[in-house]
């Protein structure tokens, strides 16, 4: 089935010490195909193109692990993902508070971050009508013994 509209949500949590566009913003990776970011990839075709980035920042540790959609932070999400994104910040030490839902956010995220009155819900038109299969990764920089972003629920649609 052919689609060209496609909307979702996903939910997860931070392990360890994810550290979110640290890789892109230190080695300036903005390769699809690596982990570019440190949470949950969601992309369709082959080769791929990027649909919508789940971000898992950690909680001011230092401004490199910072979500990049915090306006007092100097990082920045990779230019695959532009603006199609959501950030959160994991190391409040609330294990149990799903990321992604614009709930219990980080204080300094409360209001760059967490207002988009979608959330938790992405949506996106895509350019053309496409019929590939739709990808979701979790991707991070380092093995799961020091990070991760376990998913606890994902749902996508399309139209």
């Amino acid at each position: 089935t052919s689609y060209s509209q496609v909307c979702g949500r996903v939910y997860g949590y931070g392990y360890i010490s994810p550290d979110g566009v640290y890789r892109y913003n230190n080695d300036h990776n903005n390769n699809i195909n690596a982990p570019y970011i440190d949470g949950v990839s969601l992309t369709y075709g082959n080769p791929r193109n990027h649909l919508w980035t789940f971000i898992v920042g950690f909680a001011d540790v230092n401004a490199a692990s910072a979500c990049p959609c915090i306006s007092s932070r100097s990082v920045t999400a990779p230019a695959i993902v532009g603006n199609d994104y959501y950030c959160e910040s994991y190391g409040n030490g609330l294990t149990t508070d799903p990321l992604w839902d614009g709930k219990d956010c980080w204080t300094q995220e409360n209001q760059d971050c967490c207002q988009n009155p979608n959330l938790p819900w992405f949506h996106k038109t895509l350019d053309q009508a496409t019929s590939d299969d739709i990808e979701l990764r979790v991707c991070c920089d380092q093995g799961t013994g020091d990070e991760d972003a376990p998913v606890q629920l994902y749902d996508i649609y399309v139209k």
